[in-house]
């Protein structure tokens, strides 16, 4: 089945949608007057939750709808926040949305570094058709990003466990999506190097 392309505004918004209504439902959630601290952000985390996990799999479902075609990165985000989400959920601890991050980060940095351990690039064969690349620009790339993931799970950690649930929020909000888009965007000038002339794509 041919992939259909979606604006590219659309598409953002479907990416970055999600985590967007985290916050907002985390900072408005309906919590009853006179809770201490750490029983009001818990129940802030609950309804965040609850209205995340349908989120998700609601971006999900219209990815594929407008595309005919999903993501594999986007899959197993969804996977990991359903069954941490549901864990949130059903024994009522946040420690375990609050670990997400820590899993997903580390989940993508071994899937790559079992790549890389097999002289393969997995990160190719996600992003081979937004950038064309030699595949020593892959591999030079899927090494930076298990180091990137990596860096990103222990931050997390140290985040949720040393400072308040409001603060994880917001790092979880703007702090990790940032680094993300920052990361990406310093590989351009070494991916410079390694573009594939289309032409030669073309003929090999």
């Amino acid at each position: 089945m041919t992939q259909r392309k979606i604006n590219p505004i659309l598409k953002l918004v479907l990416e970055i949608g999600p985590i967007a209504v985290f916050f907002l439902a985390y900072r408005f959630a309906p919590v009853p007057e006179g809770l201490e601290t750490m029983e009001r952000q818990l129940e802030q985390i609950l309804f965040s939750t609850k209205v995340f996990i349908p989120t998700i799999l609601a971006t999900l479902a219209a990815s594929w709808f407008l595309t005919r075609h999903l993501p594999k990165m986007a899959v197993i985000t969804a996977v990991v926040v359903v069954i941490f989400g549901g864990l949130t959920l059903i024994l009522r601890d946040d420690t375990f949305v609050k670990m997400k991050p820590t899993i997903l980060y580390l989940l993508f940095a071994g899937i790559l570094a079992f790549g890389l351990a097999r002289g393969v690039s997995y990160l190719k064969y996600l992003m081979e058709e937004l950038v064309p690349l030699q595949d020593e620009g892959w591999m030079k790339l899927t090494r930076r990003f298990v180091l990137f993931y990596v860096v990103l799970a222990v931050l997390n950690e140290v985040v949720w466990r040393g400072f308040g649930t409001d603060t994880w929020v917001n790092f979880r909000t703007f702090i990790l999506p940032l680094a993300n888009f920052a990361f990406v965007m310093s590989q351009f000038p070494m991916l410079q190097g390694y573009m594939l002339d289309p032409e030669d794509d073309r003929a090999a």
